[in-house]
C-alpha cells in the first residue's frame, strides 16, 4: 500500500502464489506493477507467465521484461489471481494449511489420505447463459492455467482474455487418468471432465466449508460469487513466447520429486 501511494513502479513478490496474491491485490487498478521472484512450493502464476525458476533469471526479467495488463478474479469480493476451488482441493488446502509439516511430500499425503475418505457434493452452478447442477469432486475457477507444479487444471486459460475457465471433474476411480492428464495439458480430454469459459459465475453448495483461493483455505458460504475483472492488475513478465518442450511437463516433475525427496530425508 505503501508503495501505491509513493507511486512506485515495481513491487517483487517473493515467495508463493499466496505471496502474489497478498501482494497483488493491493496493486489492483493501480499504476504499480506486481513482478515475481517464485521461490514457493507450486507457483503457479509464475510458470503461468512463463517466468523462470531461477532466481537469478526472475530478476533479470525487471531489467529486460514488458509490463502488460492482466485479468483479476474475485470470489465473493475476494481477489484471486491463479485459480480458486471448492471441493477436495479446497479441502487438501486447509488440512495442509493446519498441518505442522511443510513440504510436497506432507501435501502428497494429505491428499491421499483426504482421497481414501472424501464424498463428492452436488453443486449448482449458475452463469449467464445457464444453470447446470452436477455431482463433483472438485469445481476448480482458472483466471492462470495450473495450481502449481505444471498441474494444468484448466490448460486453455488466459489472464487477457476477460474469461474464467471453468473445471468441473466428477468423481473417479484410483485408476482413472485425470490426475496423470493434469501434467499433459489435456485433463479436458478426460471423460470424466466438463469444461466452459465463463465471465462469472455462482456456485450453490451443499454445506458451508473451505474453498482455496491461489491454494490458501478461506472459509465461506454456501454460495460463492466468482467475477472476472479484465486488466485490473499491471504485472512484469518475461519478453516473447517462452519455449517449452514436449518432455518438459514430465521432466520439470520428475526432478521436483527428486528434490523433494532429498530435502526430506536432509541428503
Amino acid at each position: 500500500r505503501r508503495a501505491v501511494d509513493e507511486s512506485v513502479d515495481i513491487v517483487l513478490s517473493v515467495g508463493g502464489d499466496g505471496t502474489c496474491n497478498e501482494i497483488a491485490r493491493e496493486l489492483i487498478d493501480t499504476s504499480t506493477a506486481l513482478a515475481i521472484v517464485p521461490v514457493g512450493s507450486g507457483n503457479g502464476l509464475a510458470r503461468h507467465l512463463g517466468i523462470s525458476m531461477d532466481v537469478r533469471k526472475a530478476l533479470e526479467i525487471i531489467n529486460d521484461g514488458q509490463i502488460v495488463d492482466l485479468d483479476y478474479c474475485t470470489a465473493n469480493d475476494r481477489p484471486f489471481f491463479c485459480t480458486c476451488g471448492v471441493g477436495f482441493d479446497a479441502l487438501v488446502s486447509l488440512k495442509f494449511a493446519q498441518g505442522k509439516r511443510r513440504g510436497k511430500l506432507s501435501y502428497v499425503a494429505k491428499a491421499l489420505t483426504e482421497y481414501l475418505k472424501y464424498k463428492s457434493e452436488t453443486y449448482q452452478i449458475e452463469m449467464p447463459d445457464g444453470t447446470v447442477t452436477e455431482k463433483a469432486f472438485l469445481i476448480a475457477c482458472g483466471n492462470a492455467s495450473q495450481y502449481g507444479n505444471n498441474a494444468y487444471i484448466a490448460p486453455h486459460a488466459s489472464m487477457q482474455d476477460g474469461k474464467i475457465d471453468v473445471t468441473v471433474l466428477m468423481p473417479f476411480t484410483p485408476f482413472d487418468t485425470a490426475a496423470l492428464l493434469l501434467f499433459t495439458k489435456h485433463i479436458d480430454q478426460d471423460s470424466n471432465i466438463k469444461s466452459f469459459t465463463t465471465e462469472s459465475l455462482t456456485i450453490k453448495r451443499e454445506k458451508p466449508g473451505a474453498i482455496h483461493l491461489d491454494g490458501e483455505p478461506i472459509e465461506m458460504g454456501t454460495r460463492i460469487d466468482v467475477r472476472c475483472f479484465k486488466g485490473g492488475l499491471h504485472a512484469l513478465i518475461p519478453s516473447g513466447e517462452p519455449k517449452r518442450s514436449i518432455i518438459e511437463p514430465f521432466a520439470s516433475v520428475f526432478w521436483e520429486f527428486i528434490e523433494t525427496v532429498r530435502q526430506e530425508l536432509n541428503i
